[in-house]
């Protein structure tokens, strides 16, 4: 019974793989047969500037939207964990925003990011006088400004989470009624029964989703990134890996160098998931 999904783990993930590792240590252009050159891609990466700056947008995006994500989605699932009247719409909404399409998804935030009529900017000026905000400054320029666009690729990671809301909220419905029929009889309040019973019984559903987000993460910014911004404002302000290696390996033609990229990704991901692991380990032992 495994067999199919084994073939189309091998098929599709394992060989790709395969192959990706052996042309990091070529020249090919995808034209000409690949040239062994042996650690010669990775030395340029070393030096590259551009890389350089993917990587860090790459880190800081992980390190900064996965917490802020798993966050929003725990909140909204308890929220939203009770039956009232239209609950049902609000689920909805929550996991809408997480169904659209990528490409369409990108190109309603270059909307709403737009300086002179995007609904953003005009949310923020309200109050204000002379386009600018209540506090007397210029509203974000989302477009143009580097650390502000980083900032709206955050923000558009913080309206797509559905699949973690889903999950976290059948997690939250599943944790036993008695404990909280117990709590309520001993009069406990909220965040006693917060901090003693929801957050200690969900923890391990909330590592497994910040274990996956922070993998997901160095891969969701590659649509907002290519659509809304490009790859700018200069200086390379969203250019992420996915970006950086799509760009050599499809528009410069460099897919030895783009693959010996992808495979500093790799070990980068291995590294992180490693390390999380290991916490996590640390961590139970604290309970056995």
């Amino acid at each position: 019974m495994l067999a199919p999904y084994c073939a189309g783990v091998a098929v599709l993930v394992a060989l790709p793989a395969l192959v990706t590792i052996g042309l990091a240590f070529t020249e090919y252009d995808l034209v000409r047969a690949p040239e062994v050159n042996g650690l010669a891609n990775f030395g340029e990466l070393a030096g590259d500037r551009v890389f350089r700056i993917a990587l860090v947008n790459s880190l800081v995006f992980a390190l900064v939207a996965t917490p802020l994500r798993l966050l929003a989605a725990f909140g909204l699932a308890l929220l939203l964990h009770r039956r009232f009247r239209g609950v049902g719409v609000a689920r909805t909404a929550v996991i809408l925003a997480t169904v659209v399409p990528e490409v369409a998804y990108g190109l309603l935030w270059l909307w709403l990011f737009n300086p002179l009529s995007g609904p953003v900017n005009a949310l923020v000026t309200t109050g204000g006088e002379n386009g600018l905000t209540v506090f007397d400054r210029l509203p974000p320029q989302w477009l143009t400004d580097p650390n502000h666009a980083r900032a709206g690729v955050i923000l558009m990671s913080l309206f797509t989470i559905g699949e973690g809301f889903v999950i976290l909220l059948v997690a939250r419905q599943a944790l036993p009624a008695t404990l909280y029929d117990v709590a309520a009889l001993e009069d406990a309040s909220w965040w006693d029964v917060f901090r003693r019973i929801t957050l200690p019984l969900m923890t391990p559903v909330l590592a497994l989703l910040f274990l996956r987000d922070l993998v997901v993460g160095f891969q969701a910014t590659f649509v907002p990134s290519l659509v809304v911004w490009d790859g700018g404002p200069p200086d390379y302000g969203t250019t992420y890996l996915g970006l950086f290696v799509y760009r050599n390996g499809f528009e410069y033609l460099r897919y030895g160098y783009a693959a010996a990229a992808t495979v500093v990704l790799l070990v980068l991901t291995a590294t992180i998931v490693l390390v999380q692991v290991a916490l996590l380990r640390r961590w139970r032992s604290r309970f056995v």
